[in-house]
């Protein structure tokens, strides 16, 4: 059994690895993490077994990329060009942040598992898989998260 074409993996999962990207690095950091992501998958691909789960594998590089991202932002100064203007950040790009600083509140199990479940789009066997648990743990984990994620939201519409 043969690999499918590089380009082929990144029409069929470039989308799903940029909502990890958004939900894990946040919007700012997004575009680069993906590339990320994809600069070092296309280096690993012709080492990874033909039978191996290129979508898990793609969002595992993805969490770990858009994490890289926030490193790199956190140690580099901030220039007074970066800063918005209050009003001028438009509605979709503020709800963007607010489920990225929310997702960053719960705890890592949780917020990987909601991750990589509704955003990556992994069945919870494969999540449990990443997260090194049982698919009953993924599941469990990731409906906590969602609750919590819930919880957060009706709080901040009060």
């Amino acid at each position: 059994m043969s690999q499918e074409p590089f380009e082929w993996v990144v029409r069929e999962y470039g989308a799903a690895v940029l909502r990890v990207c958004r939900a894990v690095a946040g919007p700012d950091a997004a575009d680069d993490a993906w590339s990320e992501t994809f600069l070092a998958a296309l280096r690993a691909y012709p080492q990874l077994r033909p039978q191996s789960n290129v979508r898990a594998w793609l969002m595992a590089i993805a969490r770990n990329k858009s994490i890289d991202q926030l490193r790199v932002i956190a140690r580099r100064p901030a220039s007074l060009e970066s800063v918005a203007e209050p009003g001028l950040c438009e509605p979709a790009f503020e709800a963007r942040e607010e489920l990225h600083d929310a997702l960053a509140l719960l705890p890592p199990k949780q917020r990987d598992a909601v991750t990589f479940h509704y955003f990556g789009g992994l069945r919870y066997a494969e999540v449990a898989d990443l997260l090194g648990n049982s698919e009953s743990a993924a599941r469990r984990a990731a409906a906590d998260g969602m609750k919590r994620l819930r919880a957060m939201y009706r709080e901040d519409r009060k």
